[in-house]
Formats: structure tokens, sequence, C-alpha cells
């Protein structure tokens, strides 16, 4: 039986960043493939942003660097292949919604695949209805909910039906109720992803294994860790037990 084809690699990867005297990151080997869904935990400031942004080009290694396709990524041309493939959810929803409405924007990614207008329509309005944001069509961007516009960040991405996804701490600033749509939507989807989050309860249950960074090291063995956490309620001082 063939072994399954990675998405991508990460090939002795050394990351560096302006100001710090030691590399955040240094001879990172990772491979992502189809349906790998993995939790990226780690204190601030430890890399986790900058290794997503270097697998997508935005940000270029000190050494080592990213295989796509077989093929060892370089300039900017070379990535682009990757970024159809590959889709990145950025932390804040506002650095990635550019059009006034939410169609145009969703819309964006298919347009630059090729389809044509009516095709990207089509897409866009689909991947709105799959995402529970039927007739949000017409919605100005700039006047969504935070949760709303992370939604719509993300459908921009999953209209262009990427192979694989990279989020960086999508529960960011949103609500519970924005906060349960978002875990329904990525408990189900079988798209391979790397998700980042300091929502340790969020990362688990949208996770099947883990990877940190620490000391300058990727482990991509991480275990998943005990913790305990603290929660507010009505009626919190009664004593209660949660199922």
């Amino acid at each position: 039986m063939n072994a399954p084809t990675p998405l991508f690699c990460l090939e002795d990867l050394t990351l560096t960043h302006d100001g710090l005297a030691t590399p955040l990151l240094r001879d990172a080997g990772f491979c992502l493939y189809p349906g790998d869904r993995i939790g990226l935990y780690g204190p601030n400031g430890c890399g986790k942003t900058t290794l997503l942004r270097a697998i997508t080009g935005l940000h270029k290694p000190a050494r080592g660097g990213i295989r796509f396709q077989g093929k060892l990524l370089c300039g900017e041309a070379d990535f682009h292949p990757l970024r159809c493939a590959v889709g990145f959810v950025l932390q804040h929803a506002e650095d990635q919604l550019f059009f006034p409405t939410v169609l145009e924007d969703v819309a964006f990614g298919p347009l630059n695949l090729g389809l044509s207008p009516d095709e990207a329509r089509q897409r866009a309005l689909e991947t709105l209805s799959r995402l529970g944001l039927d007739g949000f069509a017409d919605r100005q961007t700039h006047a969504l909910s935070g949760g709303e516009k992370k939604l719509v960040s993300l459908a921009g991405v999953l209209a262009m039906r990427p192979q694989a996804l990279l989020l960086d701490e999508p529960t960011n600033a949103l609500d519970m109720a924005a906060r349960q749509r978002l875990l329904e939507i990525l408990v189900a989807l079988p798209t391979a992803r790397i998700t980042i989050s300091h929502d340790w309860d969020f990362l688990q249950q949208v996770s099947d294994r883990f990877m940190t960074i620490e000391g300058g090291r990727l482990i991509t063995d991480a275990p998943s860790l005990d913790h305990t956490h603290r929660h507010a309620h009505p009626c919190g001082h009664v004593p209660h037990v949660h199922g």
C-alpha cells in the first residue's frame, strides 16, 4: 500500500525575528497529511504565528524551507500554488476582509482561482449557506459583529476549497455563541488543518494530536495537557456539577 502524499513539508526550517538574538525555531521538520487535525499550542512569542506565516511565504526563513508538491518553494511566485491549496485564517478578521459586501469578499478567492463571476458568486453563496450565513451576501462587512467577521473570513477561505487550513487563534474575541458555532463547524470539517489557540478546551475538541514550540524546537508529538480553568455563570455560587 502506498504511503499518503503530504500536503506540504517543513525541511530544516529555521526562523528568526528582528530584535531577537536567538532563533524562534531551529531545524524544524514536519509534514502535514490529508486528514491531519493538529493543535499547536505554546506561550506567547514562541513563534506559532510566525511558523504559519512562513508556511504561506509571508515570513522568510533564515534557513531551510517549505516543500509543496515535491518542490522546494523559494520566490514569491513559487508560493502561489500553495496559497491556493492551503487557506490561512488570520487571527484578526479585519485584516482579511477587504470588500464592502460579504458576497464580494467571499467570492474574491474563487475569482482568483479562475472561476467566472457567476461561478464565483455561486461558490460564495454555497459556502455562506454551509456556515449558516444565509442572508449575509449583501451585508456590509464593516458592520458585522466580531463573530460574524470571523465566520465570513473563514467562508472566504473555504470558498477556495483548500486542501488544508491554517487557523490562528480562531476564537479570539468571540462571544460564547460565535465560539460554539465555530466549534461545530470545525468539528464537522474534514479538511486537514493546524489550529493555534490558547483556548485549550476548544483546541482539544477540534484536534486529534498536538504540536508545541519549546526552546526553539518544534515538538510534533506534544501531549495533550491536563488543565484547570475558571468560569462564571449565574448561580455559580450554588454547589453544582458539570456533566
